[in-house]
């Protein structure tokens, strides 16, 4: 079959298996990534602000939306590659 979070020995002998496993390898190391930075920022920017500085929290607000921007383009490279693979339910 495939692997989630790394290139398998064994890929399925569909066209472009190679390409499909590094995209879905690719947006699940992405989403995991960009999620605990989005975590992190939220932290920063509502729950601990009186222990950041103004220009901490001004950064953290930014990275919130940049980093959930990345999130979705994660997902997206997922669905392209479970759907190249012949899933359908994502």
């Amino acid at each position: 079959m495939y692997s989630q979070f790394s290139i398998a020995h064994q890929l399925p002998n569909i066209e472009h298996a190679l390409g499909f496993q590094k995209c879905l390898v690719i947006g699940n190391y992405l989403m995991l990534l960009s999620l605990s930075i989005v975590i992190t920022s939220v932290f920063i920017t509502f729950g601990y602000d009186e222990y950041f500085t103004i220009s901490a929290q001004v950064s953290a607000h930014i990275a919130t939306i940049v980093f959930a921007g990345l999130l979705k383009i994660g997902y997206v490279l997922r669905c392209v590659a479970l759907h190249g693979f012949g899933k359908r339910n994502f």
